[in-house]
């Protein structure tokens, strides 16, 4: 029995896993289009707040390790272009020279992850336009403020994530406000709940506005106001 599993990170790792524990001798391979196929994504907002100090220590497992653990052909940059039901194969891309090969396979484990959604507004693909989904997003917005400390960001979102990452942006010094259209932060909450949060992200000197809806990002190349429906926000990110 030959698995392909089209993805890493925590559902297709998590697959390999199993499938290997429930079978010794099946040929599986890996595509993680990405470099790297375990990490926490849970800690991205945290290294950026250097609450976790050390990039290493967001890895779970490396190619390798992950290989000689489970006995898994792992295949990183390289994407599955398309799928042939009929015939059970499989298109692939190889991103570091743009080649393409055809693999074939028994079952098929499609584990693609997500993109982050970027409403189509005017101004969204401003220069200084940041999601956090992966280690290079994290890479990218970590030196973004560790250049300007003392920058002023606008977080889109008060869920978890977008709370974690204002949290972290405040620690390192910038200006930090969010933003969400619901009645008020953490809307899956109780209202005592988000209303206790929201005072202690206050004592933390992040701004939040809720029945907030982005309207539109303004600016000459980069980010400088986030138009909403009721306010102009001065952003540099």
């Amino acid at each position: 029995m030959k698995y392909l599993i089209v993805g890493g990170v925590a559902g297709g790792a998590s697959t390999v896993a199993r499938l290997r524990r429930l079978d010794e001798h099946s040929e599986i391979v890996m595509f993680e289009k990405g470099a790297y196929i375990s990490y926490a994504n849970c800690g991205l907002p945290y290294y950026i707040g250097d609450i976790i100090p050390e990039r290493a220590k967001l890895f779970v497992q490396t190619p390798e390790n992950f290989k000689l653990r489970f006995n898994v052909d792992v295949r990183t940059n390289e994407e599955v272009v398309s799928i042939d039901r009929e015939n059970k194969s499989v298109v692939v891309k190889r991103l570091i020279d743009d080649t393409y090969y055809t693999e074939h396979y028994d079952k098929l484990v499609l584990s693609p992850g997500a993109e982050p959604i970027k409403p189509p507004l005017k101004g969204i693909d401003l220069e200084g336009i940041y999601t956090l989904r992966n280690v290079p997003d994290t890479d990218q917005i970590k030196a973004v403020v560790t250049k300007y400390p003392k920058g002023k960001a606008v977080v889109i979102g008060g869920g978890f994530i977008g709370l974690e990452v204002a949290e972290n942006l405040t620690a390192q010094g910038v200006n930090t406000s969010v933003i969400d259209m619901a009645g008020q932060i953490l809307p899956g909450f109780e209202p005592e709940i988000a209303n206790y949060v929201d005072n202690y992200l206050a004592d933390q000197r992040i701004i939040t506005f809720t029945e907030t809806c982005l309207e539109a990002i303004l600016g000459d190349g980069k980010v400088e106001i986030i138009k909403t429906n009721d306010r102009a926000i001065i952003a540099d990110a």
